[in-house]
């Protein structure tokens, strides 16, 4: 398991590195959060696995895809949009409230300080980065957390062997530890930011009935007793002033326990690619009140343009030259509301924009932009389609000639493009 694990965590590093490298210092972020500004609407993602994005026989070369990744994606659908994600696998409760006490000072705090015997390897990288992650939270506009499913798991294991009295002693007992950390974990954050909106998810539980029908009403109980504990913490929260919201993940797994995680193939209990897109589902609803089924455009036809949340549909289909992305230059000029100009002498077009001109020349490896040459991975060119041509360019010259905010999600093979 240990092993295996680390395989998959290192494929989360690296698909990190992966996505730095594909959107520089560009992120994303919705026009409702950064009112008035062109900031990114931030978020941070706090929590154990289920914010890792952990799915079990992931190879070392796949890409997590988790709801962190999601709520990305929906972020861009409304603007600029940047996600960090410091998801520790195997964190309890307890865990976390040691590791954002350690972030509140903005002290690097070591692996077993912050819980004794954790699986992540990235752990002690992590809390030596306390600081950094204080900063980001301080600067977030959402934190979400997913937190409690280790401290409530030994009850797979125990509850069909304790009496009902007992049972709820121990639920009980379990669920003092969860909510006396999360008050405090809720407590700090805010202090850290009180205008960032906090969400919290609830448990879902995963064991479907057709493994134990007698087990699975109580533990369904148990679940959503949980999530009573949850809401009444949140509406406490927001009497003395918080903006806390509940994350109703549960729900979404009654009925559904086998198939939306691994728990009957691989029997274990973390979501598979339907279970994540459930919980993302649920967190976008809570922090834009909407959510957006986004297709996979497969390889082989052309990958899928988002300007300003509206999807471009258009006969100018992107291209791809020297494993590059062009796209119509006009298509994208009119969807953002920029003006442009052609010139036949020069075969250049002039585009303004935002106080600002550029000009993009046919065959030329630089763009200008306000009278200075920028250069550019790959030169436009003319692209004909049925009787018209079009001026094609790589999608990158978007953000370095235009300062457009350009990002490329891989597994949907698609490009949100924000001012």
């Amino acid at each position: 398991m240990l092993k295996s694990f680390k395989k998959y965590i290192s494929a989360v590093s690296a698909a990190v590195l992966m996505s730095s490298m594909l959107l520089g210092a560009a992120s994303a972020a919705p026009d409702v959060q950064a009112a008035g500004g062109k900031g990114p609407y931030r978020i941070v993602a706090l929590g154990d696995s289920l914010t890792v994005g952990y799915e079990p026989g992931k190879s070392e070369t796949e890409r997590p895809y988790g709801f962190v990744d999601r709520l990305q994606e929906q972020g861009l659908l409304h603007g600029n949009t940047s996600t960090v994600n410091v998801g520790i696998a195997g964190l309890k409760s307890g865990g976390l409230q040691n590791f954002v006490e350690a972030v509140k000072k903005g002290q690097a705090i070591t692996a077993d300080e912050i819980q004794p015997n954790l699986i992540d390897p990235r752990t002690p990288q992590i809390g030596s980065a306390a600081a950094q992650t204080k900063t980001d939270l301080a600067a977030a506009d959402a934190i979400t957390i997913t937190i409690g499913g280790n401290d409530m798991s030994e009850l797979l294991n125990t509850a069909g062997k304790l009496s009902e009295t007992e049972l709820q002693t121990r639920v009980e007992q379990l669920f003092k530890l969860y909510t006396d950390s999360i008050g405090v974990v809720v407590a700090d954050l805010h202090e850290l930011n009180p205008d960032a909106l906090i969400v919290v998810a609830d448990q879902y539980q995963p064991m479907p009935e057709i493994a134990d029908s007698a087990l699975y009403p109580k533990l369904e109980k148990v679940a959503e007793s949980f999530t009573g504990v949850i809401d009444k913490m949140a509406a406490d929260f927001e009497a003395q002033g918080m903006n806390v919201k509940v994350a109703h993940v549960a729900k979404e797994f009654i009925g559904g326990e086998g198939t939306m995680t691994h728990i009957i193939k691989d029997r274990d209990i973390h979501p598979n690619q339907l279970g994540y897109e459930a919980m993302a589902k649920v967190f976008s609803e809570v922090i834009w009140g909407s959510y957006t089924k986004l297709a996979v455009h497969e390889a082989g036809t052309p990958m899928g343009i988002f300007v300003q949340g509206k999807e471009l549909n258009t006969p100018y289909k992107p291209v791809i030259r020297q494993n590059l992305n062009f796209v119509a230059i006009k298509d994208i000029i009119d969807a953002i509301g920029a003006t442009s100009k052609w010139d036949n002498k020069t075969s250049s077009a002039t585009i303004t924009h935002d106080g600002h001109t550029v000009v993009i020349t046919i065959g030329s490896k630089s763009v200008t932009v306000d009278g200075k040459a920028v250069p550019v991975d790959a030169a436009a060119f003319l692209n004909k389609v049925g009787k018209e041509s079009k001026t094609y360019v790589p999608i990158a010259v978007l953000a370095s000639g235009l300062g457009f905010d350009v990002q490329y999600v891989p597994n949907l093979r698609t490009a949100f493009i924000n001012p």
